[in-house]
């Protein structure tokens, strides 16, 4: 969770008063003592309960998930840019989209858009106000407990949707698929699997064929497949429930495209699809998103880059062959349930110098910098040059006064960190105001 206003912003707190402590409410219902939070799925006696208590929340609310047009992505790495380049795409051919993505890399307000703008922080607060009647009941009454965080972010943007009148809606998966929140809705009419890799293991298995079948689990009677997943075992998986389900499937040809390439494939696929692209280059540029691999700036370069799992440090990796630079530096922190050794592997021996640190989010764990640290030094091309700062601000500030022209600073292994340094550029403030995170 996220609740945080970094130092250098000047917000203003009446204006902004019902939405940070809308957001404090929503962050602070974790600790309510009975409530079920997803642990290993595998191991789970009824992980149906997850999808169940979320169709019980909107029943209650009136069911606004009902009358959309959907288009459902998941998959471990690109989804997020892909749901975004389909909302874009939709956007332009002059139909209402909302698009529901996460996470979020400094305001709660990016995880819900319709058209090019973020939900207003004020109708954000509204909405929570109207659903708090509701939530109160299931505290009450419930047969699995509160709803989670992720649950009531998902029921409240789509309220939000359902006023705006939104003809069609993008949902970004946020774990997994088969028992995610998004997957309570009944006929989309795509579903896309970007590709399968080792992430969220405590949680959906340590296999690939594991995390397939659960991602596979949002494929649909009646709507049609999309993948750019190469692995022969996976693609009969998804075959087999396309088949199973009577959903149609396309595997996408993607061999020997960079990662941006293959995000564009599958994008532009799903809009040929729905009648509003002939081609993947129909659609424009990928779009410009906050923390992926994103430039704030030029000479030297800095880097944020929200990269948390191997499969995104390897992307990350391929965006830095396309760099000039004399001397890389790097920031990274990793969340505790992601594969930090298999990251660090990757990307220390790439480094000049390096600063381990966490991230400032409550609720969540770091890997401790002094693992971190040993780590680093196993690959670092100097082991001297590893660092440990606990304060990832510190981190960033001592690292740039090393800096010089024509080096790069790159910031990564974590959304989390990511957003910590990002406010330093775009402050909350910022993006509340403009409701955009350019």
């Amino acid at each position: 969770m996220r609740y945080i206003i970094a130092m250098n912003q000047s917000v203003d707190s009446k204006k902004y008063a019902r939405y940070y402590a809308a957001v404090r409410y929503l962050e602070s219902l974790g600790n309510i003592s009975g409530g079920y939070q997803k642990t290993n799925l595998k191991s789970h006696p009824k992980p149906e309960m997850f999808l169940e208590r979320m169709q019980d929340f909107l029943d209650l609310v009136g069911n606004p998930e009902v009358g959309f047009k959907y288009i459902h992505i998941t998959g471990t790495a690109g989804k997020g840019s892909v749901a975004a380049a389909v909302h874009q795409s939709i956007v332009r051919a002059g139909k209402k989209s909302g698009l529901f993505t996460s996470p979020f890399t400094v305001s709660t307000i990016e995880k819900i858009q319709v058209g090019d703008k973020y939900i207003d922080s004020l109708v954000f607060a509204d909405i929570l106000d109207e659903l708090k009647p509701m939530i109160d009941e299931t505290i009450k009454s419930s047969r699995h407990g509160a709803p989670s965080y992720f649950e009531l972010m998902l029921a409240l943007a789509l309220v939000y949707f359902k006023k705006q009148r939104c003809e069609y809606v993008v949902l970004e998966v946020g774990l997994g698929g088969r028992y995610d929140a998004t997957n309570i809705i009944k006929k989309p009419i795509i579903t896309a699997i970007t590709n399968i890799g080792l992430d969220h293991t405590n949680i959906l298995g340590n296999k690939r064929e594991d995390i397939a079948w659960d991602k596979a689990g949002i494929i649909k009677r009646q709507s049609e497949f999309f993948t750019t997943e190469e692995n022969s075992r996976i693609l009969n998986i998804f075959k087999s429930v396309c088949s199973e389900v009577g959903a149609e499937y396309h595997s996408l040809d993607v061999n020997g495209l960079d990662y941006a390439m293959r995000n564009l494939s599958l994008a532009g696929s799903i809009c040929g699809a729905l009648g509003i692209a002939n081609a993947p280059e129909e659609i424009g540029p990928m779009p410009q998103l906050p923390a992926r691999f994103e430039i704030v700036e030029r000479n030297p370069i800095v880097i944020v880059d929200g990269a948390h799992n191997p499969s995104k440090i390897e992307s990350t990796l391929f965006n830095l062959k396309n760099l000039r630079y004399r001397k890389l530096f790097l920031i990274i922190a990793v969340s505790v349930d992601k594969d930090w050794k298999t990251i660090m592997r990757l990307i220390a021996p790439r480094a000049d110098n390096i600063y381990v640190t966490r991230f400032s989010v409550s609720g969540r764990q770091s890997v401790s910098p002094d693992l971190l640290m040993k780590e680093a030094k196993k690959y670092c091309q100097v082991p001297s040059k590893v660092e440990l700062r606990s304060d990832p601000v510190q981190a960033f500030n001592d690292a740039k006064k090393k800096l010089s022209k024509g080096d790069a600073l790159l910031i990564t292994g974590s959304f989390y960190l990511a957003g910590d340094i990002r406010s330093l550029y775009y402050s909350e403030d910022r993006i509340l105001r403009r409701r955009k995170s350019f």
